[in-house]
C-alpha cells in the first residue's frame, strides 16, 4: 500500500511524494517506508477500534436481551409451577367434602370455578392489579371457610388505597396457603390465621400469622400416618421470583417460626 501510495503520488500529483517530510523526496527511500506505515498504523488502529466497539456493544445488548428472555422464561415457568399446586391443594379440599357428602360441596366447585377463571385469563401479564389479587384472595379464604367450618378463624385485614397499584400475579397466595397447610391441617382445635395487607404509598406490608398446634397434636398428627403431599414448591417459588422480579431494595422477606405462631412478613414495592 505504501508503495501504490508512493507510485501514484508520483505520477498523478508531485515528484515531490513526501511534501511533510523535512526535504524534498522523490525516491523509494527508507525513511519515507518508516513514516508512511506508522500513518498507515494509526489510522488502521483507529479504525480497528471503531470496529472492536460497535461488535462490543452489540454483543453486549444481545446478552441483556438474552438476560432478559432467559428471565422471563423463567419467571413464567415459576408462575405455571404455582398455579397448579394451588388447584393440587383445593381440590383435596372438594375431596373431603364429598366424602363427607356436604352440602358445601357445590358452593366449592362455584368457588374453584372462579379462582379457575382468574388463574386462567387474568394471571398471564408479568404484572396484576393488587384489588384482583385481593378478590382471589378472599375467594381462597372463603373456600377453607367451607373446608373447616367453625375450627377456623380467619381474620382479613385490607388497608389502604389498592388503586392503579400492581405486583406478580400469585405473589401472596402461597404464604396463606403455607398458613393453613401447618396451621389449620395439623390442628384439631380452634385454629387462629391472621392475615393482613397495609399499603402506604407505593409500599406494601403483607403479613401471614397462623397458630401452632401444641406437642400433643403434632405427635397425633405423626402417629395416624398422615403423610405429607409432595410438593413444597410455593413459598420456594416465590422467593425466587422475588429475587428474579425485583431488586434486593424493593423487597424484604422474614419468615419466622416461634412457639405458638408462624410468621411471614413481606415488605414490598409495588408497581
Amino acid at each position: 500500500m505504501v508503495f501504490l501510495k508512493f507510485e501514484l503520488t508520483y505520477l498523478l500529483i508531485s515528484n515531490n511524494v513526501w511534501p511533510e517530510g523535512p526535504e524534498e523526496t522523490s525516491t523509494f527511500s527508507f525513511n519515507y517506508v518508516l513514516v508512511m506505515m506508522l500513518g498507515e498504523l494509526y489510522v488502521i488502529s483507529f479504525v480497528t477500534a471503531i470496529k472492536i466497539t460497535i461488535d462490543w456493544m452489540s454483543e453486549n445488548k444481545r446478552a441483556a436481551k438474552l438476560e432478559k428472555t432467559q428471565l422471563e422464561t423463567e419467571l413464567r415457568f415459576l408462575r405455571s409451577q404455582i398455579s397448579p399446586h394451588f388447584f393440587f391443594n383445593t381440590l383435596n379440599n372438594i375431596y373431603s367434602l364429598s366424602l363427607s357428602k356436604s352440602n358445601k360441596t357445590p358452593e366449592t366447585i362455584l368457588k374453584l370455578s372462579e379462582l379457575m377463571r382468574y388463574l386462567l385469563y387474568e394471571t398471564k401479564p408479568n404484572l396484576q392489579c393488587l384489588k384482583k389479587e385481593i378478590n382471589c384472595i378472599k375467594n381462597y379464604l372463603d373456600l377453607e371457610r367451607i373446608r373447616y367450618g367453625e375450627k377456623l378463624s380467619i381474620q382479613l385485614k385490607v388497608e389502604g388505597n389498592t388503586e392503579n397499584k400492581k405486583l406478580p400475579p400469585m405473589l401472596l397466595i402461597p404464604f396463606i396457603e403455607n398458613a393453613f397447610k401447618h396451621g389449620a391441617n395439623r390442628s384439631t382445635k380452634e385454629v387462629v390465621i391472621k392475615i393482613e395487607l397495609i399499603i402506604k404509598d407505593d409500599i406494601l406490608y403483607f403479613r401471614t400469622c397462623n397458630s401452632l398446634p401444641d406437642e400433643e397434636e403434632i405427635k397425633t398428627y405423626h402417629s395416624q400416618n398422615i403423610e405429607e403431599q409432595p410438593g413444597g414448591i410455593g413459598i420456594l417459588n416465590v422467593k425466587k421470583r422475588l429475587n428474579l422480579g425485583y431488586n434486593r431494595e424493593n423487597y424484604d422477606l422474614k419468615i419466622t417460626k416461634e412457639e405458638t405462631e408462624f410468621l411471614v412478613d413481606l415488605k414490598l414495592k409495588l408497581k
